[in-house]
C-alpha cells in the first residue's frame, strides 16, 4: 500500500459484499471456491503483456480488516448481521498464487489464482483486479517504448499527467519493471529505490535575465549533473551555442564534462542531428542528448529510422496513462467449487465465445527449449499433471485441435508461486532492480515475431488433453441443460 494511514477495507464492489452476505444467509460460509484472474486478447496492447502489481497486491491482502465504522456504515447499506459478526472477526483464509512481476504475461492464462472460502475470494476482486490491471498495464506500455529505443534509455517523466497520486507512484514502479531506467518522481524514486533524474524547466531560463546566465548559473549549481534544456526560444541560433559556451566557462575550468543537453519541442529528429554535429564540433561528442514531448513507442520507432541522434528520452503523459490503450482487461472467474467433499468444475459460457472460460483448478506451465532458451509455448493443465519430467509432449491447438504440433528437447517451468498460504503471507518481493532485470532476462526469450508491436505473431497458450476433455464436456452439458 502506498499510505499506512489509508484505509482501503471497502476498496470492493457492493455486489461482493451483498453475495458474500448471501452465502452466509445460505450456509455456505465455509464453501471452498477456485478463482482465477486472467486478461483477454487485444489488438491495443500487443501480443503479450508484462505482470506487475504482486508486491503490493500482497500488502493489500495482508491487512484486511474491518473496524466499527465499516461495519456501521455496512449495517446502514442493508447487510445482515450474520455478515457483520463475519466482518468484526475477519481472518484472512484464502491460498493465493501468481505469475511473478517482470513475466511476460499471455491472454487467456490464469495469472493469478485464488483457492478459499467463496466469501473471501470474492471480497478481494476488486483490490486484486485494481492493483494488477494498472501496473500491468503500465509495466507493458514501458516495455513496449524502451523496445522502441533500441538500447536508448527510457526516463519516465509522467507523474504530472497520471491520474492522481497512488498511479503516478504506482506507474513509476511499473515502468522501471518495465525497464526505464530512472523516474522524474523524488518520491516514487524514495519509495521505491529507483535511479532519480533531474533537470531544469523553462521556468529556470526565464527567472534569468539571459540564456547564457540561467545556463551559467545551473552549471556552477551542478558540475556534475548538468543536463541543459535548450528550447526555450531558439534551439540552434541560441540554445546550443549558449550552451556550449556555459560548459566551456563553468565545466571545463572545474574539470567537468557537460552530461547532456535537452529537446522538449521542434522537429526532435531534425534538431538532434543538427545538435549532435555542433556538439561535436565544439569538443563534446560525450555529451548526451535528451529529448521530450509527448513521446510513445511508436514516435520514437519514427524518429530513430529518421536517423535521430537522441541518446536519452523521457517519457510522460502518453506511457503513464498508457494513452493508446489505458485499459488493460483483466477479469476474475470462478473455476471450481467444492460441495460436499467433492471437486466440481465451473465454467461460464457466452454467445461470444472468447468469454468462455476455462474450468479447473489449474497449473500454469512455460516450455523453453533447451537449444536456443525461447519459449516455446505456454501450457495449462489440471492441478494433479506433471509435466516437468516429460522429454516429450504434444501441443495441440484448443480452438483448432487438429493442429498439433510434438516438442522435445524442451525445460517445463510453472510460472504460478506462492503469495498466500491459508491467508499467510509467503511470498517475498525481490529488489525492484531484480525484477527489471529479470523482466528483460524473459522479454529476451520471446521470438522477434511476438514482439512486434502491430500483428504479433500468435503466442500459443494451450491446454493438456485432459483439461480440453474436461472444458468440452462442461461445454456440452450446459448445451445439453439448455436443450433439455
Amino acid at each position: 500500500m502506498i499510505n499506512k494511514n489509508e484505509k482501503y477495507n471497502l476498496m470492493m464492489d457492493f455486489y461482493e459484499l451483498a453475495m458474500a452476505n448471501g452465502f452466509i444467509s445460505n450456509g455456505m460460509k465455509d464453501t471452498t471456491a477456485w478463482f482465477d484472474m486472467f486478461f483477454r486478447p487485444s489488438k491495443d496492447i500487443g501480443g503479450f503483456c508484462i505482470m506487475a502489481g504482486v508486491e503490493q497486491l500482497s500488502q493489500c491482502l495482508s491487512s484486511i480488516e474491518f473496524d466499527d465504522d465499516d461495519i456501521d456504515f455496512l449495517r446502514e447499506n442493508g447487510v445482515g448481521e450474520a455478515f457483520l459478526d463475519y466482518l468484526k472477526n475477519f481472518e484472512f483464509k484464502c491460498d493465493v498464487w501468481a505469475v511473478p512481476e517482470g513475466t511476460p504475461i499471455f491472454p487467456g492464462e490464469p495469472i493469478v489464482k485464488v483457492k478459499g472460502p467463496i466469501l473471501q475470494a470474492l471480497m478481494i476482486e476488486t483490490m486484486l483486479l485494481l492493483t494488477i490491471n494498472h501496473q500491468t498495464l503500465i509495466a507493458t506500455k514501458a516495455n513496449r517504448v524502451v523496445r522502441a529505443a533500441q538500447g536508448r534509455s527510457i526516463i519516465e517523466a509522467g507523474s504530472r499527467r497520471a491520474h492522481g497520486a497512488q498511479a503516478a507512484l504506482l506507474g513509476a514502479r511499473a515502468a522501471y519493471i518495465g525497464g526505464c531506467r530512472a523516474t522524474t518522481n523524488a518520491q516514487a524514486a524514495k519509495m521505491f529505490d529507483i535511479p532519480l533524474f533531474g533537470g531544469m524547466s523553462h521556468s529556470w531560463i526565464q527567472a534569468f535575465n539571459s540564456e547564457y546566465e540561467a545556463f551559467c548559473a545551473y552549471a556552477a549549481e551542478y558540475p556534475e549533473n548538468c543536463i541543459l534544456l535548450v528550447d526555450t526560444y531558439d534551439t540552434i541560433n541560441s540554445g546550443i551555442p549558449n550552451a556550449i559556451e556555459a560548459f566551456k566557462k563553468v565545466l571545463l575550468p572545474k574539470g567537468y564534462r557537460p552530461k547532456g543537453v535537452r529537446i522538449d519541442s521542434g522537429d526532435l529528429a531534425y534538431l538532434s542531428k543538427k545538435i549532435r554535429h555542433m556538439l561535436n564540433d565544439a569538443g563534446f561528442p560525450d555529451c548526451d542528448i535528451y529529448a521530450s514531448n509527448s513521446l510513445d513507442e511508436y514516435i520514437i520507432r519514427e524518429m530513430l529510422g529518421h536517423g535521430a541522434r537522441v541518446d536519452d528520452f523521457l517519457v510522460g503523459e502518453r506511457m503513464i496513462t498508457s494513452a493508446d490503450a489505458p485499459v488493460f482487461g483483466g477479469v476474475y472467474k470462478m473455476s471450481a467449487i467444492e460441495k460436499d467433499g467433492k471437486i466440481l468444475n465451473k465454467i461460464k459460457i457466452s454467445e461470444n465465445v472468447s468469454k468462455i472460460t476455462t474450468p479447473c483448478p489449474k497449473l500454469l506451465w512455460r516450455l523453453f527449449d533447451m537449444e536456443t532458451g525461447k519459449a516455446i509455448a505456454d501450457l495449462l493443465t489440471l492441478e494433479n499433471e506433471n509435466i516437468s519430467e516429460l522429454t516429450q509432449y504434444e501441443l495441440f491447438d484448443p480452438d483448432y485441435a487438429w493442429k498439433k504440433k510434438t516438442v522435445s528437447n524442451f525445460v517445463a517451468r510453472q510460472l504460478l508461486v506462492p503469495v498466500f498460504k491459508n491467508g499467510k503471507k509467503v511470498y517475498a518481493s525481490p529488489l525492484l532492480s531484480d525484477i527489471r532485470a529479470y523482466c528483460a532476462e524473459q522479454v529476451d526469450t520471446l521470438w522477434e515475431e511476438v514482439l512486434r508491436f502491430e500483428y504479433p505473431h500468435n503466442y500459443y497458450v494451450d491446454l493438456s488433453k485432459s483439461l480440453w476433455n474436461e472444458k468440452q464436456r462442461l461445454i456440452n452439458d450446459s448445451r445439453n441443460t439448455r436443450n433439455g
